[in-house]
C-alpha cells in the first residue's frame, strides 16, 4: 500500500485566530524548481533516463553509485531474457525479487533504499519494474488506484497487470506451476486479482512523480513544509510538459496540489498568530500561483492585522492596511472590514466626549457612517452622543440648554423613542427647576418677580399643570 498525497485547507481558511503582534523571522520555502527538472521532463523514455530521474526524486545527492548498481542489474538481466514479452515480463518480476527486493514496507517509496536494505513499496518496486523493463524492450505503464501502484504490460496481444509488490504478482488470478529438472509439477502459487473498480494509468515520469509525492506527505506529516513545499514545486515542474496527462481524480492536477500546500503553509502562519509573514507569503506566491482561495486568506490575515492595530488603537495603520490589500478582496469583504473600522473609530469617538463640540464632531461622524454601519448601530452611536452632548450642556446651561441641544439633534439626524424618552425627563427636570426656581421667589415674599418669572416660564410650558397652578397661586398672592 502507498499513501498518496493529499490535502484539504479549506476549514484552516475561515479561521479568525489572534494576531501576536512581535514575530519570530519564518524562513519562507523554495518556490523555484531545481534547474534540473526541465531537463528531467524533456528527456528520451529511455531505462538510463528513468533510472536518473527516479533516483533525484528519490533525493539521492550523488547518483552515480546507484546508476551503477542498476546498469549491471540490466546487463544481468539480458543475459537470461526469454524472447516472449510475457515470459520476459514475468521474468523481470522474479528477476528483482532474487536479487533485490527482501521485505515490504509500507513507507519506502525511494529507490536508492531498496539496494541498500531491499526494503520497497508499492511505488519503488513499480518504478524498478518499469525501469528493467524499458531495458528489456517491453512496453509498459503504471497504474494507479486510490491506494495503490503497480504496472500494466502491453504485449501487443494483451495487457497484463504485474503487481510488483509480490514476487508471483504478474498476472495476479492465474496459478503459477513450479516444475522440476524432469519437467513435473512440483507446487504452484496464485495471487488472487484484484477487483481495482476504480484504476488510472499514468506515464513513466507520472509514476516517478507519485516518489515525490509519498516523500511530500511524510514531511509534511512532522509539518516539515520547507522541506515539502520545493518537491511539490519540483514535482508540477516536472510534470508541467506531460503530452498527455492523466486526468482521473486518482492523480489530482499537480499544480493544483501544490497551490493547496501553498495554502496550507500559508494557513499555518494564520494559524500560528503569524500574520505579517503569512501577508509577506501571499505576496510571494498568490500572483506566481492564483487561485480564488487566496481572497479568503487574505481576508482573514487583513483582518487579523486590522484587530491588532485597532487593539492598540492604532487606527490610521488598519485604515492603510485595508487600503493596501483592497484590490485582493471582495467587496463584501471590503464592506465587512471597512465597517469594523467605521464601528471602532465611532466607540472612540463618542466614549471619549469631554465637550459639547467633541460630540457635535461624534454626531457628524455618525451621520458620514450611515450605510457603513447596520441602522441600529448608528442609531445606538447617535444616542449615545446625543445624551452625552446633553449631559455636557446641561452641566453648563441648564437643562433648557441640553433640552435645545437634543431637539436640535433630533431634528438634524432624526428621533427614536430613546431620545422621546430623554426629553420628557430633561423636560421635567427643567419644570422642576423652573418650579424651584419660582418657589424660591415666592418664599422670599416677591411676589411681583415670582409672578413676572412665572409668566416667562409658562411661555415655555403653557400647558404644564404645575406651573399653571404656580401662576395661580402668584396671582392671588398680596
Amino acid at each position: 500500500m502507498v499513501r498518496l498525497a493529499t490535502r484539504n485547507i479549506g476549514f484552516l481558511l475561515l479561521l479568525i485566530t489572534p494576531y501576536l503582534g512581535a514575530q519570530t523571522s519564518v524562513r519562507f520555502p523554495a518556490l523555484e524548481a531545481e534547474p534540473q527538472v526541465y531537463r528531467y521532463a524533456r528527456l528520451e523514455n529511455t531505462w538510463q533516463a528513468l533510472t536518473q530521474i527516479s533516483l533525484w526524486a528519490s533525493g539521492v545527492k550523488d547518483a552515480a553509485e546507484f546508476e551503477d548498481i542498476i546498469a549491471e542489474a540490466v546487463d544481468s538481466l539480458r543475459l537470461n531474457l526469454p524472447a516472449d514479452p510475457r515470459e520476459r515480463g514475468s521474468y523481470i518480476l522474479s528477476f528483482m525479487h532474487r536479487r533485490y527486493l527482501n521485505a515490504y514496507s509500507y513507507h519506502q517509496t525511494r529507490l536508492d533504499t531498496i539496494f541498500m536494505t531491499g526494503q520497497y513499496n508499492c511505488v519503488s518496486s513499480a518504478v524498478l519494474y518499469m525501469i528493467l523493463a524499458v531495458s528489456a524492450d517491453l512496453d509498459v505503464k503504471g497504474v494507479i488506484t486510490k491506494d495503490h501502484a503497480f504496472i500494466q504490460l502491453n504485449t501487443g496481444l494483451e495487457l497484463i497487470d504485474v503487481e510488483t509488490t509480490n514476487p508471483y504478482g504478474f498476472d495476479p488470478g492465474g496459478r503459477k506451476e513450479f516444475h522440476d529438472g524432469f519437467g513435473n509439477i512440483t507446487g504452484f502459487a496464485y495471487v488472487p486479482a484484484r477487483n481495482y473498480r476504480d484504476r488510472a494509468t499514468v506515464s513513466p515520469l507520472e509514476l516517478i512523480s507519485l516518489i515525490l509525492s509519498n516523500r511530500i506527505s511524510e514531511l509534511e506529516s512532522t509539518y516539515r513544509y520547507n522541506d515539502s513545499i520545493p518537491l511539490a514545486v519540483n514535482r508540477t515542474a516536472l510534470l508541467t510538459g506531460e503530452a498527455n496527462p492523466v486526468s482521473s481524480p486518482l492523480f489530482p492536477d499537480p499544480r493544483q496540489e501544490l497551490i493547496d500546500r501553498l495554502l496550507y503553509f500559508g494557513a499555518n502562519l494564520l494559524n500560528t498568530g503569524k500574520t505579517e509573514e503569512a501577508l509577506r507569503w501571499f505576496a510571494l506566491t498568490e500572483d506566481r500561483y492564483p487561485d480564488p482561495r487566496w481572497q479568503e486568506f487574505t481576508y482573514t490575515a487583513v483582518n487579523n492585522l486590522m484587530a491588532y492595530l485597532l487593539g492598540g488603537r492604532r487606527i490610521a495603520e488598519a485604515w492603510k492596511v485595508l487600503r493596501e490589500y483592497t484590490a485582493h478582496l471582495s467587496s463584501d469583504q471590503v464592506k465587512q472590514l471597512t465597517a469594523m473600522l467605521t464601528d471602532f473609530e465611532l466607540v472612540q469617538a463618542t466614549t471619549q466626549i469631554r465637550t459639547v463640540g467633541e460630540a457635535e464632531n461624534a454626531l457628524a461622524a455618525i451621520a458620514e457612517a450611515q450605510g457603513l454601519l447596520p441602522a441600529r448601530r448608528i442609531e445606538e452611536f447617535r444616542n449615545f452622543a446625543v445624551l452625552k452632548g446633553a449631559e455636557l450642556v446641561a452641566a453648563e446651561k441648564g437643562w433648557a440648554g441640553a433640552i435645545a441641544f437634543t431637539e436640535a439633534a433630533a431634528a438634524r439626524y432624526g428621533t427614536n423613542g430613546a431620545l422621546e424618552n430623554s426629553l420628557k425627563v430633561f423636560r421635567s427636570n427643567r419644570i422642576a427647576e423652573l418650579h424651584n426656581a419660582f418657589a424660591d421667589l415666592y418664599n422670599r415674599r416677591d411676589y411681583e418677580g415670582a409672578r413676572a418669572f412665572i409668566r416667562q416660564a409658562l411661555a415655555e410650558f403653557p400647558d404644564n399643570r404645575q406651573l399653571i397652578a404656580d401662576r395661580n397661586l402668584a396671582d392671588k398672592a398680596r
